[in-house]
């Protein structure tokens, strides 16, 4: 029989122990992240501690990811153990855990109490009606808390550097995501995010402000968004319905300014959103300031990819009927006929439901922080219809469009703003096969240079390097924070 506790002292941990010879191996393993078990114990009895926490890629110890983890131990005769064992739903600090059997289940710190529908309720009445004065600080979020990363990120360095007394604060889903130095996370949910999200000055989002949200007198709310549309957006995809569309034009109203990237981005996003009558910045993407001056080789580093591996970077977009990343390329497959290492990036919304490949040579950069720095690593880009497109073109490298469902995206789930194999900077392939015979032919950069230099005048004008200065100027000029 197996026993099982779950302690807070000395970080979150799971404890497990038994009776016999102590076991081989003991792991948690979930969807993004794997723990292996400290094990003890000599002859009658043993001991498996698991802290409930993981690093990734060389990065700090950070508690695990919000999710299911199965538990695993393997005996000393090499044969599965029957590890069932239960505790009750536990706050540990850091995180909270519930052990059901040989599943371990890992939520955000959250309060039971505040984590209901009354339990928010509550908070909302309390915050989002506050009168008290508004904090030197901003409050920013990138794909609803699941990462730190993309515009806010860049803006978030940016003005730490040049006006560090304001307060940066971080909304998180939970505690496994890692914030800049210097920021405080808040957990969405609790008492601290509500707070955060009402008391500070300026709101920078990427992406729509979920929950109640009522903007105070002299709260202002950037909207960096977080890509050059290709794909209808908002008020312009196909079988929109009128609930839908106050659903739209609510949130637009909640925004005070829109940054975008280049000009056409401006148009679209204008009208897509209704965002008529308020400023839009075209700055370029403060995101991809790192793509001028930067390279992949401490990436690949981190990666444990060697300077002179190619390195093909496959980040398609998300499917408004499917969870998870599209399987139109075995990635495995990939590597092998490419003799590359593949980097599978999924969309943030496939982030949670997800769950990593694996195989020879292939790396689930899913979950990496920053995909301007993936971008850095690569040698080539392999996308669909993601707006990554946008983004990589800063570099100059070559890129290929894996589009087997072009019929179906196009038509039936959302429709582009412009023909995609008409001004592709790379080529439109429609399989697998087909994507590996274009990255074997060497004329393929040649073919494509007249079509990649047009690209770039027209979406990459004003990602020169210095738009997170341009943007950060324009915060503390029109007084949204102070320095």
């Amino acid at each position: 029989m197996i026993r099982a506790r779950l302690i807070a002292e000395d970080g979150a941990t799971l404890e497990l122990s038994g009776t016999g010879p102590r076991p081989q191996r003991a792991e948690l393993v979930g969807p993004r992240a794997r723990v292996t078990a400290r094990l003890s114990g000599r002859g009658a009895t043993w001991r498996a501690v698991f802290p409930l926490r993981a690093s990734r890629w060389g990065g700090p110890e950070l508690p695990l990811p919000t999710g299911r983890y199965d538990v695993t131990v393997v005996g000393a005769d090499g044969e599965p153990m029957d590890a069932e064992a239960s505790v009750p739903l536990s706050m540990l600090g850091t995180l909270r855990a519930q052990l059901d059997g040989a599943v371990l289940r890992v939520g955000p710190p959250v309060d039971p109490a505040y984590d209901s529908g009354d339990g928010q309720a509550a908070l909302e009445r309390r915050y989002v009606t506050g009168r008290g004065e508004l904090e030197n600080a901003v409050f920013f979020e990138s794909f609803y808390g699941r990462n730190a990363s993309c515009n806010p990120l860049a803006i978030d360095r940016e003005l730490a550097r040049v006006a560090p007394g304001v307060v940066r604060y971080w909304s998180v889903v939970d505690l496994s995501v890692a914030v800049p130095e210097g920021a405080v996370a808040v957990v969405e949910g609790t008492p601290q995010w509500w707070r955060a999200r009402g008391a500070s000055r300026l709101l920078v989002v990427n992406d729509w402000l979920r929950r109640r949200f009522e903007r105070r007198r002299g709260q202002r709310v950037l909207q960096t968004w977080h890509g050059t549309p290709l794909k209808r957006l908002a008020l312009h995809r196909p079988g929109f319905d009128a609930r839908r569309m106050i659903a739209v034009v609510r949130e637009a109203r909640r925004w005070d300014v829109l940054l975008a990237q280049n000009p056409y981005a401006a148009r679209i996003m204008k009208k897509a959103y209704a965002f008529l009558s308020r400023p839009v910045w075209v700055e370029g993407y403060p995101r991809n300031d790192v793509l001028v001056s930067g390279d992949g080789a401490a990436t690949r580093r981190q990666l444990g990819i060697r300077d002179d591996e190619r390195v093909l970077l496959y980040a398609p977009t998300w499917r408004d009927d499917r969870e998870q990343m599209v399987d139109f390329v075995d990635p495995v497959e990939l590597a092998a006929a490419s003799d590359a290492v593949v980097l599978v990036r999924g969309h943030s919304r496939t982030l949670l439901p997800g769950r990593d490949a694996t195989g020879p040579r292939v790396i689930d950069v899913t979950a990496f922080p920053d995909t301007a720095r993936l971008l850095l690593a690569a040698d080539a880009l392999i996308t669909d219809y993601s707006s990554v497109m946008f983004d990589f073109s800063v570099t100059g490298k070559p890129m290929y469009f894996l589009v087997p469902d072009l019929e179906h995206y196009r038509g039936e789930l959302r429709g582009f703003y412009f023909d995609l194999a008409s001004h592709a900077p790379g080529p439109v392939v429609r399989s697998a096969d087909d994507l590996i015979a274009a990255l074997a032919d060497d004329g393929v950069p040649a073919q494509y240079a007249a079509a990649y230099s047009a690209w770039r005048r027209r979406f990459n004008a004003r990602d020169d390097g210095h738009a997170a200065e341009r943007v950060v100027a324009r915060i503390l000029d029109q007084g949204f924070v102070d320095r």
